[in-house]
Order: C-alpha cells, then sequence, then structure tokens
C-alpha cells in the first residue's frame, strides 16, 4: 500500500501489479497481500505460480464452465462460491450460461487461455474447479471422476492402494485413467469419455466402479453414502452428478503449506508423498517433466462396460444410491435419511454390495438392511454444532465435551464428524458426535446444537422458500359441461 492525502486525509491506496500472459497485461491487484500466511506466500507468488504451470493447469479446464470459489481473505479465511460470472469483467473473458439441478440458471465464466486463468486468480481463486463439461455441450459430460475420499484416521497408503485399484476396474472396462493427488487428504482418478452419455448416466458409471472396488477391496473401500456407514475410503460417486465440481489438475489448495493438486504416472502412485507437491516446488517438476496427464485429451473412451456392470449389480440386487441433498428425489433412490434416524421394524434382508452380480446372498459380505435396501445402522449419533465458520461449529464441540468429560473421554477420531455442508453462496460447519464407543446407559442426550446455524434463515426472512425449486405450471383442464 502507499499513502496519498486528499482535503487533509490520508488514504490507502491499493498496489498493483501487472503479469504479461496470452499477449495481454493481467493486472494483479494487492498483489503483497499474504494469502497463505504461515507459508508466507502472497497473491503475487499464487499468480506467478499458475502462469508458471499454465499448460498443465488449462488442459483441466480450457473450454469448461468454472465455479469461481474467491478466498478474498486468503486461504484461512472463509471461501464463498460465485457462480455468476461478476458482471464488471473484461469483454475477453467468455461465458456461458449454465441451468442447474433447482432450476435457477448463471452465466459462468469459461476459461481458455493464461490470461483469463490469471484474471481469474486475482479475483481470489486459489484453486480451480470447472464443470465436466465444455461450453459447446453443456449436458454431456466428457469427463469422470473418481474422488477417494479418506475416513478419519486412514493412512495414506491405503488410499493409495485403493487408487490401483480403481485403476485395475477401469483398465479392465476399458477405459484409460489419469490418477493426481487431491491437494489434500485423497486422491484423484480422472477418465476422458466420449461426450455421449448424460450426467446420470455418467453417475452410474461412477456408482458402478466405486461398488466394484468395494466388492474387491471391502476392508479399505466403501461406497456409502452416508458418513456413519463409512470406513476406510470412501469413493465420492455423486461428485459426476450434475452441477458438482472437484479443484482440477495443477490447482493450489487452500492449505497452510499451499498444497498442489500433482498429475503423477501410475508407476508414481504406490510411493508417492504429497506433501512434496506445494506452490513451492511444483513449477520446477512442470519444467522438468511436463505435465503426467498430458495425454488425456486423446484418450476419450466408452462407458459402454461399466453401464453393463452397473446393470449387472443391479439386477444382482443393487439399487441406486443416495444422492446429495439438494436434489430432488430420485426414482429408485433409497429413503434420503440417515440410518441411524430411520424407523426401525422392518423385517431384515441382507446386503449384497460386497458380492459380485450374480454370486448367491450366502456367499460373503452379509449385513442387514431394511426393507428400503439399506444397511441398517445402529449408530448413535447426535448433531452438537452448526455454524457459519469451522471455528465457531469447533468451540461448540469443545463446549460440549466440557460438558459430557467421560463420554468425550471414550470418543476415538473417527467418532467426530465434521461435515463442510454447502449453502447457497458459502459452506458452513456441522459436527456430529458418533456414541458407539459409550454405553448406553451413559449416552448423553442429543441437545440443541451449540451454536445453532441456519443457512437459509436469512432467505427465509426475506420471503423466499429455502430451497427453492422451479416447477413446471400445471395443465390447463377443460371443465366438463
Amino acid at each position: 500500500m502507499r499513502a496519498a492525502s486528499r482535503s487533509g486525509q490520508t488514504l490507502l491506496v491499493a498496489q498493483s501489479t501487472a503479469l504479461e500472459a496470452a499477449g495481454r497485461e493481467v493486472p494483479i491487484t494487492n498483489p503483497d497481500k499474504v494469502f497463505f500466511p504461515r507459508a508466507g506466500y502472497t497473491k503475487l507468488d499464487l499468480a506467478k505460480y499458475y502462469l508458471a504451470v499454465a499448460d498443465g493447469a488449462l488442459r483441466g479446464i480450457t473450454g469448461r464452465p468454472i465455479v469461481l470459489k474467491r478466498y478474498v481473505h486468503g486461504a484461512e479465511g472463509e471461501p464463498f462460491y460465485q457462480k455468476r460470472a461478476p458482471e464488471q469483467h473484461p469483454d475477453w473473458v467468455e461465458t456461458v450460461e449454465l441451468r442447474f439441478p433447482s432450476g435457477r440458471t448463471a452465466r459462468e465464466i469459461v476459461v481458455r487461455d493464461a490470461a483469463q486463468l490469471l484474471w481469474i486468480v486475482n479475483l481470489g481463486c486459489i484453486d480451480l474447479n470447472p464443470h465436466p463439461v465444455r461450453a459447446d455441450d453443456l449436458d454431456h459430460p466428457d469427463e469422470l471422476r473418481v474422488d477417494l475420499d479418506p475416513t478419519p484416521g486412514v493412512a495414506w497408503d491405503d488410499v493409495r492402494r485403493v487408487a490401483l485399484v480403481v485403476r485395475d476396474v477401469l483398465d479392465e472396462h476399458g477405459l484409460r485413467s489419469w490418477p493426481k493427488t487431491s491437494g489434500s487428504r485423497g486422491m484423484h482418478v480422472n477418465v476422458r469419455i466420449e461426450r455421449r452419455w448424460t450426467f446420470d448416466e455418467v453417475r452410474r458409471a461412477a456408482l458402478a466402479v466405486a461398488r466394484e472396488v468395494e466388492r474387491r477391496q471391502p476392508d479399505k473401500a466403501t461406497s456409502k453414502w452416508w458418513k456413519e456407514e463409512r470406513h476406510g475410503v470412501f469413493l465420492d460417486y455423486n461428485q459426476n452428478a450434475k452441477d458438482r465440481t472437484v479443484a482440477s489438475a495443477w490447482s493450489v489448495r487452500p492449505t497452510p503449506d499451499a498444497r498442489v493438486s500433482m498429475p503423477l504416472e501410475w508407476d508414481e502412485v504406490a510411493d508417492c508423498d504429497p506433501l512434496r507437491f506445494t506452490l513451492a516446488t511444483a513449477p520446477a517438476r512442470f519444467a522438468e517433466g511436463g505435465d503426467a496427464s498430458e495425454g488425456i485429451d486423446a484418450a476419450a473412451g466408452s462407458l459402454e462396460k461399466l453401464l453393463a456392470l452397473s446393470a449387472a449389480q443391479e439386477a444382482s440386487g443393487l439399487k441406486d444410491a443416495p444422492w446429495p441433498p439438494h436434489y430432488k428425489k430420485q426414482r429408485g433412490e433409497p429413503p434420503r435419511v440417515q440410518p441411524s434416524k430411520r424407523k426401525k421394524g422392518d423385517r431384515p434382508r441382507f446386503s449384497t454390495s460386497t458380492r459380485s452380480p450374480g454370486e448367491p446372498a450366502e456367499n460373503r459380505g452379509l449385513s442387514p438392511v431394511s426393507a428400503a435396501g439399506r444397511r441398517r445402522s445402529t449408530q448413535p449419533l447426535i448433531t452438537v454444532s452448526k455454524a457459519e465458520h469451522k471455528a465457531d461449529a469447533l468451540a461448540g464441540l469443545e463446549r460440549w465435551k466440557a460438558r459430557h468429560p467421560d463420554a468425550a473421554a471414550l470418543l476415538q477420531d473417527d467418532d467426530v464428524l465434521v461435515d463442510s455442508m454447502r449453502g447457497r453462496s458459502s459452506t458452513w460447519t456441522r459436527i456430529r458426535v458418533n456414541l458407539r464407543h459409550v454405553s448406553e446407559a451413559e449416552r448423553p442426550a442429543e441437545e440443541p446444537p451449540d451454536p445453532d446455524y441456519d443457512p437459509w434463515r436469512a432467505f427465509r426472512d426475506r420471503g423466499f422458500a429455502s430451497r427453492p425449486r422451479s416447477r413446471a405450471p400445471k395443465p390447463k383442464t377443460r371443465s366438463s359441461s
């Protein structure tokens, strides 16, 4: 910042610099603003990083609508999601109109070159979150995404082992896959596909992969949607539902060390260390070895074999799995209620989620399920806090522990479920506690969450429904005479 005076007042004027990219001078405002306080990296450091790896970063986002996840207060501040392109944007920045499951529409930014990439970085975007479609065909994804999300306490080695099983399943079904670290605790495996299938069909294929990996690695992998049912590494098939985005390759993540989502060769996966890939180290890797995912666009494959696997799984008794909460109820979807809160009394059946299609149920992996088709859970979960900011939710958890020290002393790491929830335009945090290690007689009763944040309250107070949906007009009926 530099000082200037006007009418006797001292004003602070924001500094700006410019970087040249794709034949343009792109301004970077507040270049010295620290975006990663613990590592000391500034906004200009972030912009220079993306300029250094632009060819790799653009491979994952070129021609795709992108959700702006803006960290205007840096990596340790609360981000907000901006789907709609800013009204004031250069005429050389492209947009395209998307329609979301809610029925709303928005014009989103489409990035095609390094100048446009730097422009969104200047808005405070740390990581890049593109849709799996191209702007010229918004109805047919060209990418299937396998998101490996380890549950609390799961070792990195298990993530790598599950990733290799994912590779094998995809190979056997005629698809070449491209791994990368997530930049956090997990891994992503991306597959280019022909633009022939709908979002629902791509999600079905991803669910088939998740269930097949779970069948092969029942101790290490899970396709269970509800966190209370998960163990090991969760394969998040719902990342392929429409309107979902995942951080792309070469994205910097909002971690204290500015870790990068790094594309890998498959022979690197077995012993890779995600801590090695940061904003400071990744440019040298790119300069020396290029982009491990360089050939992905030339390897578009077919989903026919995976959809045949999905059909075989359905024939064996596996129906659809739960969708994200803001999607309308789908045909064949099981009850969208966490298992621990479902009514009991249904006659138990048996799950087939850990057996091969056509394999008799008595052969392996039996677990009682309700008539709705989901394994019945006896997990005693309670919600202890819901907050706009994670720090406030964690503070509520500590107050709950102080009120119930005996129960808190018995909790294991994976008994505390910290959920990042997506609201209308920003994330919020819910914390639940699983009391499975506390005897039933000693379990504290569920109390009102502290704090008890409602992300939709402001919209209701203004007269809007909490989750508006578009409704088709009712057909007019002719009255009988």
